[in-house]
C-alpha cells in the first residue's frame, strides 16, 4: 500500500467519524474501495504470475 492510499483512507475515516447522515454513505463507499484497492492489486499480481493468464 502505497503513503497516499494509505493517507487517502485515514481522510476518508476521519471524514466519516464527523459525517452528516447524507454524506455517510457516500464516504462508506469511498472508503471501501479504497481499502480494496491493494487487494485487488495483489491478488491480480498472483494471477499473472510466470507471465501467464489466470485461466
Amino acid at each position: 500500500m502505497t503513503i497516499t492510499l494509505e493517507v487517502h483512507i485515514e481522510e476518508l475515516r476521519a471524514e466519516l467519524r464527523n459525517a452528516d447522515p447524507t454524506e455517510r454513505s457516500q464516504i462508506e463507499a469511498e472508503l471501501q474501495i479504497a481499502q480494496a484497492e491493494p487487494i485487488a492489486a495483489e491478488t491480480k499480481q498472483e494471477d499473472t504470475i510466470d507471465g501467464e493468464p489466470p485461466f
